[in-house]
């Protein structure tokens, strides 16, 4: 296998196996939110080495051998500069913060070419980074396409690589409003376990012995008669975390028809295909000043309605922010 990096566009992953780590695809597979199939193509096509060597799909790796991974670019369509108007939460020459909506795909993908927020982005014009690539401009993280809520996006490569890293260090701060079905054990719960694609479904995360460390930590600020109204703060940024690991532990995201929420809608009002999950909360310096930024984002009307509802109609919660009637904004459990 060639020494060379990947090639512009693609990406490289330094793998170590842990001990007792399955077959050389399924390693992958796990540890890159990939298919079965994907990893199996990468290695018949000489993506992959271990210590060095190229190995069949079926090699078992030895704990600490170093699985190096080279995926190439994929072939991808222009991303065209669209109209469609955008809430911004904050905006300097570095960085932007994006409030968007439940609806909203973040980046261009087969069956979202248009209508996503990157499309949104090139339309409003200005710079962008680069270092997501054509589909990527300017996104630091991403949230799901029914969660709404604060999104950070680079406008220079410097910006884009600063704030990279403190989300490595988890130097920034990322809070989440989620409504659960049922009742959690205790007011306090930490949820550490790994998340890779589900080999069923490939539409579907799941916890994966092999799958990629993540962890939330959750706090309960209100107890509802079949609901409850959490704060999560992420620790990692796997793909779907919240509603994986609540769904794992029995109290799925209301209304969440993929982990097992949708029947929650029987007991508050939401709109189809909406869950309750709303980044309302982002903490982080900037990254070319240093200086702390703190924004917040109020719930979305639809969820106002179901908490409102939720809370029963003894409540007397205030239209404009009821988590700050809840003490969301407080950093005490």
């Amino acid at each position: 296998m060639s020494d060379a990096g990947p090639a512009p566009g693609g990406a490289r992953h330094e793998l170590v196996a842990p001990a007792g780590a399955p077959r050389l695809d399924l390693f992958i597979a796990g540890s890159l939110d990939l298919s079965r199939t994907q990893a199996a193509t990468l290695i018949a096509n000489g993506c992959v080495s271990v210590d060095g060597r190229a190995e069949r799909a079926s090699y078992r790796p030895v704990v600490g051998q170093a699985v190096r991974v080279d995926i190439p670019p994929s072939a991808s369509r222009p991303v065209s500069a669209e109209d469609i108007p955008l809430t911004i939460a904050f905006e300097d020459d570095d960085i932007l913060v994006v409030d968007k909506p439940a609806g909203m795909v973040v980046h261009p993908a087969p069956g979202n070419w248009s209508g996503t927020l990157v499309n949104a982005l090139k339309g409003r014009g200005g710079p962008l980074s680069d270092l997501g690539g054509d589909a990527r401009q300017g996104i630091v993280h991403r949230l799901d396409k029914e969660t709404s809520g604060l999104l950070l996006v680079a406008k220079t490569d410097r910006a884009h690589r600063v704030l990279g890293a403190a989300m490595a260090r988890r130097d920034i701060v990322r809070r989440y409003a989620a409504l659960s079905r049922g009742h959690l054990d205790s007011d306090g719960l930490t949820v550490d376990k790994p998340i890779a694609r589900d080999p069923r479904d490939r539409k579907r995360m799941a916890i994966v012995s092999t799958g990629r460390t993540a962890r939330t930590e959750f706090v309960r600020l209100a107890r509802f008669d079949a609901v409850d109204l959490l704060r999560a703060h992420l620790h990692t940024g796997r793909t779907h975390q919240i509603r994986v690991h609540l769904s794992c532990i029995g109290h799925p995201v209301v209304g969440d028809d993929t982990y097992g929420g949708g029947g929650g809608r029987r007991l508050v009002p939401l709109p189809p295909k909406r869950h309750f999950l709303h980044a309302a909360w982002l903490r982080f310096r900037h990254p070319t000043s240093g200086a702390p930024l703190e924004l917040r984002s109020p719930l979305p009307s639809e969820l106002v309605v179901a908490l409102t509802a939720a809370a029963g109609p003894d409540a007397l919660l205030p239209a404009r922010d009821p988590l700050e009637f809840f003490g969301f904004f407080r950093d005490d459990p």
